[in-house]
């Protein structure tokens, strides 16, 4: 067993996990403590250190809101259970799981970026334990990074000081993160050529900022986003600003500064970060990805729907329930304006899909309600066929039966404890079919991170069900639901409309850049 490796920096002893045929080492420093000069700066370079590092226990998580315990939010009942976990804006630590015997065996290797909307989150998660992937013959990865103001405020005096590192703190961290695991992680078995990202929700969207980075060149060679493509719908739903530009948000961040009262960049390193903190929460905005022109060059979506992203075979999905896009009209004369004013002469046959001859205005926002999710994934999928790019892009859709007194549905989050068939450690009564799933899904995802292709046998022996690429023409993809099931069907038909609404509305350049033909 790898319980002692020595990485650039010097000597890291593990522990046994829970699996003794697994190594777990928790809180490494992959980068300097981004504190005072560091604060708002891109990570700096970690110091050597003597003797053995004892990396035994998970490091302080990132600044952020503290967790309050309230029954009634779902999120505090399913794992943000621990109000006491320290914090610390010295946060740059990162976690390993290995079943390598050996230095040498060349594992494929999963690096994972978490969740919460880049405001909240930690590794220390629960859900987010890396054995039991481990145990399928891979080399895990949990990344902390800085989250809200700490990773994402922007300044005129952090551009002028940094110009090639002006923003985005949180996903440079994140780069950092893995261009580490590029540079040490065959000390624990791992392939440094064999890289899959991935992430869950603003981790997923943080997987597509990555994709889209031309910075990341031959850094990851697969990509996992779960539940984290998002893309404006309807009129009435409001999604977090992701298109922010550097200057818009060097405005926002000196009128924080304002709002802290200080005046200058030197001036708001010296301050607690507790206070930084508290202020922000009283502040009340979302800190989140700027379009920089550095490593982020446009809006992440729009440029993975043009085709300049790094091609990778990419799994990405979403759960049933989560993120259902409504129609903002509380009568059915609003409802035939919006398609109106949305879909112009094409009005009459979205109407018709919705059934709007019934005059009920509550089947006709039943009809026309969609997962936001499923609808930018089918956007990405057919803007993917069509660039002919030859890069498989796996589907799937997590609609499991979910138990427990609140009777949740698939909210969003949920998959992660089967992804990670982590189900152990949930407070649900979970059943054999459950830990079946989790089995199946773990496995494929598994197959993933260790050839690009999901598909592989059970570990019962069996095959998997058989899990194609999703196409426009092939529209193929993985159902979980009481066990995985392969599917190949077109979308429902309002669906299949607003997908080919979105290519009428915002025509797609196909520049097939960053390992394509053209844009290099």
């Amino acid at each position: 067993m790898l319980r002692e490796v020595r990485v650039e920096n010097g000597i890291v002893q593990g522990l046994p996990a829970a699996d003794p045929r697994i190594t777990s080492f928790k809180g490494i420093p992959f980068a300097a403590p981004p504190v005072a000069e560091n604060r708002w700066r891109a990570p700096q370079p970690v110091q050597n250190w003597n003797g053995k590092l004892k990396a035994f226990e998970f490091a302080p998580i990132s600044m952020q809101a503290p967790t309050v315990i309230d029954v009634n939010n779902i999120y505090t009942r399913e794992w943000a259970v621990d109000p006491d976990l320290p914090m610390d804006e010295d946060c740059l630590y990162l976690n390993v799981w290995t079943p390598a015997l050996s230095a040498d065996e060349k594992l494929p290797v999963f690096v994972w970026y978490f969740g919460g909307g880049l405001q909240v989150g930690h590794t220390a998660e629960m859900e987010f334990d890396g054995e039991r992937i481990a145990r399928r013959g891979i080399v895990v990865v949990t990344i902390n990074y800085r989250l809200n103001v700490f990773g994402f405020l922007s300044h005129p005096e952090i551009t002028a000081e940094s110009p090639d590192a002006p923003a985005n703190f949180g996903h440079l961290d994140q780069q950092a993160g893995t261009q580490w695991v590029k540079r040490n992680i065959a000390a624990f078995g791992g392939d440094p050529d064999q890289i899959t990202i991935g992430g869950q929700s603003a981790g997923g969207a943080s997987v597509l900022s990555q994709l889209i980075s031309p910075q990341n060149d031959g850094l990851f060679q697969r990509a996992v986003i779960m539940s984290g493509l998002f893309t404006p719908l309807y009129p009435n739903n409001p999604m977090p600003p992701l298109d922010r530009t550097l200057r818009q948000a060097e405005e926002e961040g000196a009128a924080f500064f304002e709002f802290m009262g200080v005046s200058t960049l030197e001036e708001a390193r010296k301050l607690e970060a507790v206070y930084i903190r508290d202020k922000m929460l009283e502040y009340g905005s979302f800190w989140g990805t700027v379009i920089d022109q550095m490593y982020c060059p446009g809006d992440p979506y729009e440029l993975l729907l043009k085709g300049q992203h790094h091609k990778v075979p990419v799994m990405l999905g979403n759960t049933a329930s989560e993120f259902i896009s409504v129609p903002g009209a509380g009568s059915v004369e609003e409802f035939k304006a919006m398609a109106a004013e949305m879909f112009g002469g094409e009005a009459e046959e979205y109407l018709k899909l919705c059934a709007v001859e019934t005059g009920n205005l509550e089947e006709l926002l039943q009809k026309a309600s969609v997962n936001n999710i499923e609808y930018a994934v089918r956007v990405a999928i057919k803007a993917n066929s069509n660039s002919g790019s030859g890069v498989p892009m796996y589907y799937y859709t997590f609609d499991a039966d979910i138990p427990g007194w609140d009777d949740p549905g698939t909210f969003h989050s949920v998959d992660l404890w089967f992804h990670f068939e982590t189900l152990a450690k949930c407070w649900r009564p979970f059943v054999g079919k459950h830990y079946d799933l989790a089995r199946q899904m773990c496995n494929y995802l598994a197959y993933f991170i260790g050839t690009g292709d999901p598909n592989g046998k059970d570990s019962t022996g069996e095959q998997l069900p058989l899990w194609k690429p999703c196409t426009q023409e092939a529209p193929y993809g993985m159902v979980f639901a009481d066990k995985a099931e392969g599917v190949e069907e077109p979308p429902v038909e309002v669906m299949q409309f607003l997908v080919e609404q979105y290519f009428k509305r915002n025509p797609i350049i196909e520049e097939r850049g960053m390992n394509g033909n053209e844009r290099e």
